[in-house]
C-alpha cells in the first residue's frame, strides 16, 4: 500500500503521525511511504532520518494526498485540506466528528474512508489510541492550570502546592478516567488538595485505593459539583463519551459560584467540552476570560510537547496502521473488531452512532453488519 504522511498544519501542532522507526517498519512489510518535507521536524525527526528508513520525501501536502492510498495523520483535516482528500482514500487519524459539523459533512461529501483513533475500542471498552494522548493531556492540564493560576496571567495568584504554614490550592477533577487519573496524580504530586469526581462507584473505589492521602473521591452529580466549585482554585474537565459530545457538567450560570481568578481547563473540548462556556482555543491564544474565570481550552494540548507525544502516540497506532496497510481497510476491519469500531464514515455514510446522533444524521448500522463490505 502507498502510505502518505502530511505535515500537520493545525495551529502549533508539531506532532507527526509516523516516526522514522515506523516508516522503516512499513517499508519492511513491503509498503511505500511518502513523507511531506519537514513533517517530522517539530517532533525532532529530520528528513534525512526518514530517507535512511526507506521513506521518500515529497515537497508539498498536495503531492502527499495525491499519491497516497492511506493518509496517516495526528489531527483532523482542516478546511484547507478538504479538497485534497480523494474518494475512497483511507484517513487514519483523530477526527472527533461529534465536535465539528463542517468536518463531518466534508468527509461525507469527499466519500473518504474515515477511521478515527478515538473510537478504536478494545473488548474491555478501553480506547487504546486515545490513552497515550489522554495521559499526556491529563498531566499537562495541571501543568498549564498551575501556570495560569499566577496573578500576571489573571489567575488567583496561588501556588498549587502551597508552602509550610500556607494551605495548598484546591483542585477539582471531573472524571476519573485516564485524563482525570493522570491529572489527579500530577496535582497530588505537587502537593495540592485534590477532589476527583466520577459517576462510577467502582471507579471511585479503585481511585480511593491507589491515590495518595491528599486525593478525595466524591460521587459526581450536579449538587456535589455546585458545592465543590465554590472553593476550587483549579477545575479540570476530564469527561469522555467515546465518539459523542461531552455533557455540560458546568453551565454558564455556575461560573458565578466560583471565585474570581479560578482557572478551568477543559480537556474534553475536542468533544464539545464539559464546561458550557469553553470553546476551542490554540497554543497561540490559549485562554480567555468569562465572568472573571480563566478558561484554558486548547484542543490539541499534547501538541505542545511533540517529542513525548509523537513517541507515545505512534507506539499505539503503528500496529493498527500495519494491519490496515497489510490487509486493506475492509479485510482489516472485518477481522479486527477493534478497528471496525474505529470506522466513523465510509463512502458517504456515517457508521458510528455517536456521530450520527450529534448532528441528527442517518446512522447506517446495517453496513457495519455486512462484514464491513461496503
Amino acid at each position: 500500500m502507498i502510505i502518505g504522511v502530511p505535515k500537520e498544519i493545525k495551529n502549533n501542532e508539531n506532532r507527526v503521525a509516523l516516526t522514522p522507526a515506523g516508516a522503516a517498519e512499513m517499508k519492511n512489510h513491503g509498503h511505500q511511504v511518502y513523507i511531506q518535507a519537514t513533517a517530522g521536524e517539530g517532533s525532532g525527526f529530520d528528513d534525512a532520518e526518514y530517507i535512511a528508513a526507506g521513506a521518500q520525501i515529497l515537497p508539498t501536502i498536495e503531492a502527499v494526498y495525491n499519491i497516497a492510498e492511506m493518509i496517516i495523520k495526528v489531527k483532523e483535516p482542516i478546511a484547507s485540506e478538504y479538497e485534497l482528500i480523494q474518494k475512497d482514500q483511507l484517513l487514519f487519524t483523530y477526527f472527533h466528528f461529534a465536535s465539528s459539523q463542517p468536518l463531518t459533512h466534508a468527509m461525507i461529501e469527499r466519500q473518504a474512508i474515515c477511521l478515527a483513533y478515538e473510537t478504536v475500542e478494545k473488548t474491555d471498552r478501553s480506547l487504546p489510541l486515545l490513552v497515550p494522548m489522554s495521559e499526556v493531556a491529563g498531566r499537562m492540564a495541571i501543568q498549564q492550570g498551575a501556570k495560569y493560576l499566577e496573578k500576571p496571567l489573571k489567575g488567583r495568584g496561588i501556588l498549587l502546592g502551597g508552602v509550610p504554614g500556607v494551605p495548598p490550592a484546591k483542585v477539582l477533577v471531573l472524571g476519573g478516567g485516564i485524563v482525570g487519573t493522570q491529572a489527579a496524580k500530577m496535582a497530588a504530586g505537587l502537593g495540592a488538595q485534590v477532589t476527583i469526581m466520577d459517576v462510577s462507584l467502582a471507579r471511585l473505589r479503585y481511585l480511593d485505593d491507589v491515590m495518595p492521602a491528599n486525593v478525595t473521591t466524591i460521587m459526581s452529580n450536579q449538587y456535589n459539583i455546585r458545592k465543590a466549585i465554590t472553593d476550587s482554585d483549579l477545575v479540570v474537565g476530564a469527561v469522555l463519551i467515546p465518539g459523542a459530545k461531552a455533557p455540560h457538567l458546568i453551565t454558564r450560570d455556575m461560573l458565578k459560584l466560583m471565585r474570581p481568578g479560578t482557572v478551568v481547563v477543559d480537556v474534553a473540548v475536542d468533544q464539545g467540552g464539559c464546561i458550557e462556556t469553553c470553546t476551542p482555543t490554540t497554543h497561540e491564544n490559549p485562554t480567555f476570560i468569562i465572568d472573571d474565570i480563566v478558561h484554558y481550552c486548547v484542543a490539541n494540548m499534547p501538541g505542545a510537547v511533540p517529542y513525548t507525544s509523537t513517541l507515545a502516540l505512534t507506539n499505539a497506532t503503528l500496529p493498527y496502521a500495519l494491519q490496515l496497510a497489510n490487509k486493506g481497510w475492509k479485510k482489516a476491519c472485518a477481522e479486527n473488531e477493534e478497528l471496525k469500531k474505529g470506522l466513523n464514515i465510509a463512502n458517504g455514510k456515517i457508521l458510528y452512532k455517536g456521530v450520527a446522533q450529534a448532528w441528527n444524521l442517518p446512522f447506517n448500522e446495517e453496513l457495519l453488519l455486512e462484514n464491513t463490505v461496503i
